[in-house]
């Protein structure tokens, strides 16, 4: 049986290597291409296209692979969702938010799609909804980001009835890195929440695989997502 290509959403940040420092370059954490491989996918990293990406540049993009995974990263600029930015907001990547936007909307219907933390606020936006800025106003906790670098361990419970519940159970923990969440989310079912009631997790209705998850399910070991991705594409 072919592999199924799996494109990988990246993005542009200076790194080092040999006699090499500071060098603006694209990327993406391994253990995505990991995952994707170890789940029989063929892995393929994908630049941003630049802060014009057009949708039929996605389309085009799109029609040489067989599933996307929209990674994990900074802020979604809330101009994208028509509200000022929250006085904690990282700087902008309108780069990526432009290209990956595109891809999302492109992908709905058409492609199956895992979102990763941001790729699940990404999936959200390009769908009309709109996002928390910032979670601690409201939870008086830093549970979901505790800091910089470091994965809060959180509990979900996937919704009876899911995707998402079919293939991971009804109740793990999990490593978040987010300060923003989902409060919008127009054409989505909640598939996951957390104790603290944050939306964790959202699919498209119907019968398509377009999941997205808050959490970061590419820094542990179970690769049942990125399998199950990997089996809708094929």
């Amino acid at each position: 049986m072919n592999k199924p290509v799996i494109g990988i959403t990246s993005y542009v940040e200076p790194a080092s290597w040999g006699a090499w420092s500071g060098v603006p370059a694209a990327l993406v954490p391994n253990a995505y291409v990991e995952h994707v491989r170890r789940a029989g996918g063929l892995p393929v990293v994908l630049p941003p296209l630049d802060d014009e990406a057009s949708e039929d540049d996605a389309r085009r993009l799109l029609s040489r692979l067989d599933g996307l995974v929209l990674a994990g990263g900074a802020d979604v600029e809330s101009s994208r969702y028509d509200e000022p930015p929250h006085e904690t907001a990282q700087e902008p990547r309108r780069d990526r938010d432009a290209a990956e936007l595109a891809l999302a909307q492109a992908a709905r219907d058409t492609l199956p799609t895992l979102g990763v933390c941001r790729g699940m606020q990404i999936m959200v936006v390009a769908a009309g909804g709109t996002l928390e800025q910032h979670l601690p106003d409201r939870l008086d906790s830093l549970a979901h980001s505790p800091g910089p670098g470091q994965y809060g361990p959180r509990v979900v419970e996937p919704v009876d009835g899911t995707l998402l519940r079919s293939i991971l159970g009804d109740r793990l923990e999990v490593n978040c890195y987010h300060h923003q969440g989902v409060a919008a989310f127009p054409t989505f079912d909640i598939a996951a929440v957390s104790q603290d009631g944050v939306v964790e997790a959202v699919e498209a209705h119907g019968p398509s695989f377009y999941l997205g998850v808050q959490w970061h399910p590419e820094t542990g070991s179970d690769g049942r997502l990125f399998e199950a991705l990997v089996g809708a594409a094929q």
